[in-house]
């Protein structure tokens, strides 16, 4: 398909910089096809009752590192300021990384990141370029590795808020709060998985007092997911692997639950893509422990969701494709046509939608 059919207009003002408060607050947009009304305002404090006792919801535990360095190229006595994020960990101490500028760049370079003026770390964090790809990308050897690698990026990271976001603001310590989801467990995410930033403790207890059963599943986002797709045609463009699990105790619970005629609702476009990896032509799910490459355009069956919890997404980016497949092309224009227009916010820090599927399954 042609990927200019996935273009929308957003006015900038449109683009949340801080997320509700307290997070259910958020506005959330049911999408019902063929329902009366089609669209329906509401907010993800009244999720429950969109909801049917017996519904399981699987939410991505993932957890955000704080995987944006800035630091200082050091090479004889030239010396230029450079940013990394990392995406990608290659092993005990190494890392592939976008690199600004990556032209600033080249195999054998030192990166000092941090602050001398720090104690802990012996002042700074170094590293050697290893490798220097296409498009930024960077390859990283640490003179740490291990948990004490982990240690140093947690005190010297900051959270890699989208392009979106930190073009227009610096990222902050609420920030370490705030782009962190209630469920976050396993670390390796350099992106929220968004949908998740709108639970509470009281929404789960909401939730749970419902009937509704939430179930846990890991996919580390990488930084692609949220990029605009570049090529003119969609089948050319080619996902980057993410890291995935779901243990057998949770498919088993799933599957039964499906078998019980209860529905499987994905908090996340994230939890989605693994499911639907994991799942089979028949849509029983097996347990999954690898990386995902799944890219979802319209023509796509799904086998193993029947609602979509998500937030608003960019023009042209694999994520407005998904819910397109999901709900929709033409459906979900309108959608955010309506979202648009009665002021919804829009993007990782903004409101949500509820998405059931364009054909019933």
């Amino acid at each position: 398909m042609r990927t200019d059919l996935f273009d929308y207009d957003l006015p900038p003002e449109r683009i949340a910089l801080r997320p509700a408060s307290p997070r259910d607050a958020a506005r959330l947009l049911a999408v019902r096809p063929g329902g009366a009304p089609e669209f329906e305002d509401r907010s993800v404090g009244e999720l429950p009752a969109l909801l049917r006792p017996g519904d399981a919801l699987v939410v991505n535990d993932s957890k955000v590192i704080p995987a944006r360095l800035t630091g200082e190229r050091v090479r004889n006595e030239a010396r230029a300021k450079v940013e990394a994020t990392l995406i990608r960990r290659e092993g005990g101490e190494r890392w592939r990384a976008l690199a600004k500028p990556a032209k600033r760049l080249k195999p054998g370079d030192r990166i000092r990141f941090g602050h001398e003026s720090r104690v802990c770390l012996l002042g700074a964090l170094d590293a050697t370029v290893e490798e220097v790809g296409e498009g930024g990308e960077v390859l990283l050897r640490f003179d740490f590795h291990g948990p004490v690698l982990e240690e140093a990026i947690e005190a010297l990271g900051h959270m890699p808020l989208p392009p979106y976001i930190a073009a227009r603001r610096a990222d902050d310590e609420q920030d370490r709060a705030d782009y962190q989801t209630v469920f976050a467990r396993h670390e390796g995410s350099v992106a929220a998985p968004t949908a998740g930033l709108h639970f509470t403790n009281e929404l789960l207890a909401a939730l749970d007092a419902r009937g509704i059963a939430l179930h846990r599943v890991t996919l580390h986002v990488g930084a692609g997911t949220f990029l605009p797709v570049k090529t003119v045609d969609t089948a050319a463009h080619r996902m980057h692997p993410e890291r995935a699990e779901i243990s057998a105790a949770t498919a088993n619970a799933l599957n039964a639950a499906r078998a019980g005629g209860r529905r499987i609702v994905a908090a996340g476009t994230t939890a989605l893509r693994l499911l639907e990896s994991a799942a089979g032509e028949d849509g029983k799910l097996q347990a999954f422990s690898g990386e995902t490459a799944l890219f979802i355009t319209p023509g796509y069956r799904f086998r193993a969701v029947d609602l979509l919890l998500t937030n608003f997404h960019l023009p042209r980016s694999t994520l407005f494709m998904l819910v397109a497949a999901f709900s929709g092309l033409a459906r979900m224009q309108r959608a955010y046509r309506h979202a648009i227009d009665a002021g919804y916010r829009f993007y990782s820090y903004g409101d949500a939608c509820l998405l059931y599927p364009e054909t019933k399954r």
